[in-house]
């Protein structure tokens, strides 16, 4: 393998055009890779640091030709960065094409200047920690576009703008490379059964908080997708790439992406997935690498790193090498190969070459074409719907959770002004309306605006799917997401950026007065992180089971009741810290000087329950999909701001149950091993002593049966089988080429359906406005026989995306949500993940019902 390793060096080489020797760019100063790091590229992995410190190096060698960009820090505290390179000329105009480019799309006021406007490259690296093989791709890139020695860099560097990013996740990648450098001896061993092909759990795929990042784009639930995309905002790129790895079976992956695509896609932006494949194949042909194309990797989902840029106007696609973490720096292959990680980079640099050339032949065109997809965007947006109208229901904690979603992917909005009534689709009924109330208060969102697209896609109520074997989940509408009353209009409302003076709350401003109690509506994150922090302060907390009126205000199930009494305590302090906490999290807050309702319970009757602050454990390890674990971490950990312990599931034989309250048990495929009789036993005996139980997804599949256990499998087998329809025994045969397409019958990745909620059961509380679920996977629950079966679906509660024929019959009549009384305890089933991704902004209420109201 060592004479094959050096021939895949030395083809690299051969793809490079004679340096042009009357160019004024190249450039033979340059530190190479090696130089700097005293090891070649491909011989160990790099940690972040230096390779940052490898760009900061070049940056003094060639201050004219290169700009670094810090933009933030992870939670880990790594630095965030990415590099812009270009021409001498460019980089010292590259503050004025940034904001020309701003100015003719739209995004920022006033106009570009006549100057020529080059295109904007940006190639984002090492998204995936463990697909390192990118971060080392990138300082070779960088260094061969900056020494501009052969023909085809100088042709990139005069034409165009490149930004790179060398690691959108340092935290992941640094987690696999400190391990990967940890394991490796003096040569690597490609034995795949070596210690070091064994990445250990979680794993450096993921972010701090475990979450996926490249699914991550549209949603900005993490730090570094954040800051990434405020950036990414700033510069509003023609094209970007995102650098991958998948399987070590695999090969090379490029453009043209697989089916399906979104139908507003445009024709250019296709015929431009079809140049780039053309570029990468005319190099990998030239070496004898293997490639494919159009198979598995879709342009559907939006919060991917090819398909939002690509919502956003750009040219996206993805690239994917064989390897990933698994492949270290060699790995024996099932064909007796090895593949290096030297192999791995020269893919990645030669695809990404590649692409920037095809991007440096055609500059002009492809700025014209990007503006022209925010001309038609502002003056003539696709879709039917013109105006989006969201009304204003009292739940500030959902609408500011929305605006805030929509400000950081620039998408405008403000307010109707006046009060009108108009024809528009209601999101709720999933009918048209002839006669929708528009009230001056409603937050409407204009289609006519630079990013109308993106509106659009994520707006939509079920987008179009052309073939159904997709990569990622198939629906994902904003108005479900939230649980706000949402229409889609027809016709274009001019928002206006104020609220009118006659609908504007009145600005109070609550003193320490001594109030009876303090009254918190239950409806939106912003209540449950106000209880969370009330009982991290002590502060004892009532919660009405059912609803009740006083001072001629309606109070719904679940409100919050903070009473002096009970708090006596906390002196002359109590009203200050309710109201200061309170005004922390964005809650509504009401004072009131009588416990003495109107209609309802009295605030001592015993349907006024005291709330205790839980000490929660959640299970992690080997055997939990990391972001089942991360999004439960990251919602008490950022969100909540509340103590959660995590526990190995290796060790929870030796876990003291007297010391949690509530066992929150994610998705896992190791349960049998880590949960066996003993252990599962004395779990069930401290359920029954008090204890929650909380069983996601695949965990709730584990219990189901078992005893102790009352969720149980539905009977949907027909009643009398030789009564059952018989057809020709040739028609359920089945086409080997069809097993892509027999298989998904039983998928479901990623469907809406509408949930029949129990709102008087403490896990339905807020919910009364209705409660949609991201279904991924068709569990086939029965309905609790004794207890309480607070979220189900009934026959017809289909609402969006792609649900395979044998799982929609699954999920007809089917338990989602259910409480078990056990003893003094309880358990909860939750068939599907409330807090998905982080972005499932109605689900937050419902998981902090099953921790903080269940079972008090």
């Amino acid at each position: 393998m060592k004479h094959l390793l050096l021939l895949a060096g030395l083809s690299v080489i051969s793809l490079s055009t004679p340096a042009q020797t009357t160019s004024s760019v190249s450039s033979t100063n340059v530190s190479t890779p090696a130089q700097f790091l005293g090891y070649k590229i491909g011989e160990r992995f790099t940690p972040h640091y230096r390779v940052l410190a490898y760009a900061e190096q070049l940056a003094r060698q060639l201050p004219n030709r290169i700009k670094l960009l810090p933009y933030g820090t992870t939670y880990e505290g790594r630095q965030l960065m990415v590099v812009a390179v270009g021409s001498e000329a460019n980089i010292a105009r590259l503050e004025e094409i940034r904001t020309n480019n701003l100015k003719r799309i739209g995004l920022l006021e006033g106009s570009p200047t006549s100057a020529p406007q080059p295109p904007i490259a940006w190639l984002s690296y090492n998204v995936h920690g463990n697909e390192a093989v990118s971060s080392e791709a990138f300082m070779e890139v960088l260094h061969r576009l900056l020494s501009a020695t052969d023909a085809v860099s100088q042709k990139i560097i005069n034409s165009t703008v490149v930004i790179l990013d060398p690691g959108l996740n340092p935290d992941g990648h640094d987690r696999y490379v400190n391990w990967y450098n940890q394991m490796l001896g003096r040569s690597a061993d490609p034995t795949p059964s070596a210690r070091e092909h064994q990445e250990p759990w979680p794993g450096g795929r993921y972010t701090h908080y475990l979450f996926d990042p490249n699914r991550d784009w549209a949603w900005q639930t993490q730090e570094i997708t954040q800051q990434r995309m405020a950036l990414y905002q700033q510069w509003m790129p023609q094209l970007h790439g995102d650098f991958h790895e998948m399987g070590v079976e695999s090969p090379y992956y490029f453009a043209p992406s697989a089916k399906p695509y979104h139908e507003d896609i445009t024709p250019f932006q296709r015929k431009f997935q079809q140049i780039i494949g053309q570029y990468c194949s005319r190099y990998f042909d030239r070496n004898g690498w293997l490639y494919y194309t159009r198979e598995r990797f879709d342009l559907f989902y939006p919060s991917y790193g090819d398909t939002y840029p690509t919502y956003n106007g750009a040219i996206g696609m993805t690239y994917e090498q064989g390897g990933s973490g698994r492949a270290g720096l060699a790995i024996e292959k099932a064909d007796g190969d090895t593949l290096t990680l030297r192999q791995r980079i020269d893919h990645h640099v030669t695809s990404s070459i590649a692409t920037l050339e095809s991007v440096a032949d055609r500059p002009a065109e492809i700025v014209k074409e990007f503006g022209q997809f925010f001309d038609k965007s502002r003056n003539t947006p696709i879709g039917i719907y013109k105006s989006y109208v969201i009304k204003s229901n009292g739940d500030a904690g959902r609408l500011k959770a929305l605006q805030l979603l929509l400000d950081r992917n620039k998408i405008s909005f403000g307010y109707a002004g006046k009060a009108q009534t108009l024809p528009g689709y209601n999101y709720t009924t999933q009918k048209n309306d002839k006669s929708v109330s528009v009230a001056a208060e409603d937050i409407v969102i204009s289609a006519y605006q630079p990013k109308s697209t993106l509106l659009k896609i994520l707006f939509e109520q079920n987008s179009a799917l052309e073939d159904s074997a997709t990569y990622d989940i198939t629906a994902w509408s904003l108005p479900y997401a939230f649980g706000l009353q949402t229409y889609g209009l027809t016709t274009r409302i001019n928002p206006s950026s104020t609220l009118p003076v006659s609908t504007s709350p009145a600005a109070t401003t609550l003193t320490a007065s001594k109030a009876y109690a303090y009254l918190i509506k239950w409806q939106s994150l912003p209540s449950v992180q106000t209880l969370a922090a009330l009982l991290k302060q002590k502060i004892r907390v009532r919660a009405a089971e059912k609803s009740f009126e006083l001072d001629g205000k309606t109070y719904p199930s679940g409100t919050l009741i903070v009473t002096r009494a009970g708090n006596e305590r906390l002196g002359d302090r109590f009203d200050a810290l309710v109201i200061q906490t309170a005004t922390q999290t964005g809650a509504e807050i009401q004072p009131v000087q009588t416990g003495f309702v109107t209609t309802g319970s009295d605030f001592g009757s015993d349907f006024v329950t005291g709330l205790k602050a839980p000490r929660v454990g959640l299970v992690i390890g080997e055997g939990t999909p990391p972001p089942s674990a991360g999004e439960v971490w990251h919602y008490f950990d950022q969100e909540l701001n509340y103590p959660l312990t995590l526990l190995d599931g290796n060790t929870l034989a030796t876990v003291n149950w007297n010391k949690l309250d509530v066992l929150i048990l994610p998705t896992n495929y190791n349960y049998g091993r880590i949960l066996p009789d003993r252990t599962l036993t004395a779990i069930k005996e401290w359920v029954r002593s008090g204890g929650k139980l909380i069983a996601m997804e695949r965990a709730a599949s584990f219990l189901m049966g078992k005893d102790g256990f009352d969720l149980k499998e539905k009977d949907d087998k027909p009643a009398d089988k030789d009564k059952a329809k018989k057809g020709n025994p040739t028609d359920s045969l089945k086409l080997y080429g069809d097993r892509e397409r027999t298989a998904i019958s039983d998928d479901i990745p990623g469907s809406i359906y509408r949930v029949n909620i129990d709102t008087s059961h403490p896990l339905g509380f807020g919910l009364a406005g209705g409660y949609y679920t991201l279904v991924q996977n068709a569990f086939n629950f029965d309905f609790l026989k004794d207890g309480w079966n607070v979220g189900y679906l009934k026959s017809d509660n289909y609402v969006a995306g792609f649900s395979g024929r044998n799982a929609k019959e699954k999920l007809k009549n089917t338990l989602l949500m259910g409480v078990q009384t056990s003893g003094r305890g309880s358990i909860v089933y939750l068939a599907d993940d409330p807090l998905f991704r982080g972005f499932w902004y109605n689900g937050k209420l419902l998981f902090g019902n099953a921790v903080f109201m269940v079972g008090n």
